[in-house]
């Protein structure tokens, strides 16, 4: 399992992410990890986005390797969880570490002391 597997990141997702996490008040290590995933991400025009990457408002089906639990969940900024069935904020590790992954991506997202194992299964747009 690659610890950080390549990310794509649209220039719109950027500015919108770096308006949240430039406003937000508060420690915390998510917003870290955040910028660090901006700074390393390719990033693309929203129209060359590839199929099977994870955007803003994006749905991701992702399993838990460590529990074998599925979920399927809509990436959102953090206003919009509220709004957005079965959404998964942009602030949550879990939401955070699925930002730029492509359908069969791994990735090992940092969280309380241990890793998330998490696996990247489909996306739907």
């Amino acid at each position: 399992m690659n610890l950080l597997p390549a990310i794509t990141v649209s220039t719109t997702d950027r500015d919108r992410l770096f308006a949240v996490l430039d406003n937000f008040k508060g420690d915390s290590d998510q917003i870290d990890y955040l910028y660090d995933e901006l700074a390393r991400a390719n990033i693309v025009d929203e129209n060359d986005i590839p199929e099977g990457v994870v955007t803003l408002g994006s749905r991701a089906r992702f399993r838990n390797d460590a529990t074998g639990k599925e979920h399927e969940r809509v990436l959102t900024l953090p206003g919009e969880t509220q709004t957005v069935s079965d959404a998964i904020s942009i602030l949550t590790p879990a939401g955070a570490a699925l930002l730029g992954l492509k359908t069969g991506d791994d990735i090992q997202w940092p969280h309380e002391g241990h890793f998330l194992h998490l696996r990247l299964l489909n996306v739907t747009r």
